[in-house]
């Protein structure tokens, strides 16, 4: 046989074995898990804005000069508007904080997320001023609300899908190890020192997420393609070449979400949209009526009032103890179990902790001879409660909020339910003290139970199961 009947083409065969080559390149995904760690830093810092007021708290209503550094002890309303007002500065945020990710990118709002708390810390090491705690509280709520906004953006565009749950599931994690930080360290040192132990986490997020890259996505969105396969060639760990096929894919998505951008009012045109914002709206105002942020800013306070032979530091740290161990045990069952099954055990337990907190309250409110042998039962209700809303309602809201929207609405949709999460989370806060004092603390934690069998009543009825489904899938279902 001729040789050149064969069509022999070395070069070709050769081209086609590297670009098949290429693709093949696994890559590392710990660069992306670098990465997700150090954005995670600022999810610490978040948490210690939440759990702040729960060592503080004493603190600055002592009458000893030695351990309150304020010249007036604050009053009920202004320690309510301490705890509220970095729901209210998170309530703000998000609206600048988006338009800043889409103009200046992702990681150099991030970076900006650090100002606030620093700038917040420096205030908190030096004033002896109520008004002066006031504005700093709100000026950590700017950061809260920032870094909730634009950190989830982040995460969603620099993991790929084979890694993005696990890495979407660090948040929770992260605020949760960031609130235990403060409840491990604040009864111990003085008012001072936390300040200074909390002003160290901004400052060492950004020197470290400095170094990190901005994501391929927001690079695509500006036409700087050079940029976006330098930042997936890092995140991945691949060549220039080894990245093509994700940076067709990327630029496909992008380009699509930008031609079908949607306003507010298209996503009233469309029954899914619909189904889906009270779906997300329900849950996330659950959450905040479930009463997690007054367990979180009052959690010392609580234990102080139950008189339980545990000291009321050790109690709160506990607390943190079992938030870390829960929030680090969802990702490993919900895509087992499936959404709504956590959700529905989450808002019975919760239920149930908080009836038996409001019967202990009670029980001392008539002052009952059998309290003394139930001093325990505070304890155990609140570690219950903290359990069981760690892994559900804690950080399953926002997964379902992930899955429900299309592109194109997603981001209008997502500012209006964390909006409505943290216009409750503020009014929660703000008037707990009030209605503590007015009603009694069993009321108080019974109306939170009413709230959270009412949550059970929702997930029931309303709430679709997303396990295993695809975006599309989920959409078809929700425009059935």
């Amino acid at each position: 046989m001729n040789p050149a009947e064969l069509n022999y083409q070395p070069v070709a065969t050769f081209e086609k074995f590297e670009k098949d080559n290429y693709r093949m390149e696994k890559g590392t995904p710990s660069r992306q898990f670098l990465a997700g760690v150090i954005v995670n830093l600022a999810s610490v810092a978040l948490g210690t804005c939440l759990g702040w007021t729960s060592p503080v708290n004493s603190q600055i209503k002592s009458n000893d000069t030695s351990v309150n550094p304020l010249d007036d002890i604050p009053t009920e309303s202004e320690s309510s508007w301490i705890g509220s007002l970095v729901a209210l500065g998170a309530l703000i945020a998000p609206f600048i904080a988006g338009p800043l990710a889409e103009k200046f990118g992702r990681k150099l709002t991030l970076l900006g997320s650090s100002a606030f708390f620093i700038l917040s810390y420096i205030i908190l090491l030096f004033t002896t001023s109520v008004g002066a705690v006031l504005a700093a509280r709100l000026i950590q709520g700017f950061g809260v609300g920032f870094v909730m906004t634009v950190q989830t953006m982040y995460i969603g565009e620099i993991a790929s899908n084979e890694f993005r749950g696990a890495l979407g599931s660090l948040m929770q994690l992260c605020i949760v190890t960031g609130i235990l930080y403060v409840y491990s360290i604040g009864p111990y040192v003085s008012y001072a020192a936390l300040q200074w132990a909390c002003l160290a986490l901004p400052i060492i997020f950004a020197a470290t997420f400095f170094f990190m890259p901005e994501t391929p996505a927001y690079y695509i969105s500006k036409g700087r393609k050079n940029d976006a396969i330098d930042s997936l060639r890092f995140l991945r760990g691949k060549s220039a070449d080894g990245v093509q096929d994700e940076l067709a894919e990327t630029t496909q998505s992008v380009e699509e979400s930008m031609k079908n951008k949607a306003s507010m009012m298209d996503l009233f045109k469309n029954k899914g949209n619909i189904k889906a914002l009270i779906i997300c709206s329900g849950l996330i105002s659950f959450q905040q009526l479930s009463g997690i942020n007054v367990i979180l800013f009052y959690s010392q306070t609580i234990f102080e009032k139950t008189g339980s032979s545990m000291s009321p530091a050790i109690s709160t740290i506990l607390v943190g103890v079992v938030q870390v161990l829960a929030s680090g045990a969802t990702p490993l069952i919900v895509d087992r179990l499936g959404r709504k099954p956590i959700l529905l055990v989450s808002a019975g337990g919760m239920c149930l902790a908080h009836g038996t907190m409001g019967l202990f309250f009670y029980m001392d409110h008539i002052k009952s001879e059998s309290l003394e042998s139930i001093m325990w039962l505070p304890v155990f209700s609140l570690i219950f409660f903290v359990t069981v809303y760690c892994v559900g309602f804690g950080p399953l809201p926002w997964a379902v909020l992930g899955e429900m929207f299309p592109a194109n609405v997603k981001s209008i949709a997502s500012s209006i339910v964390a909006s409505n999460c943290w216009v409750l989370g503020f009014l929660v806060l703000q008037f707990f003290s009030t209605l503590d004092a007015a009603v009694g603390s069993h009321w108080s934690f019974w109306l939170f139970g009413i709230f959270c069998g009412v949550a059970f009543l929702f997930t029931l009825t309303t709430v679709m199961e997303t396990k295993g489904m695809s975006l599309q899938q989920i959409q078809d279902k929700l425009n059935e």
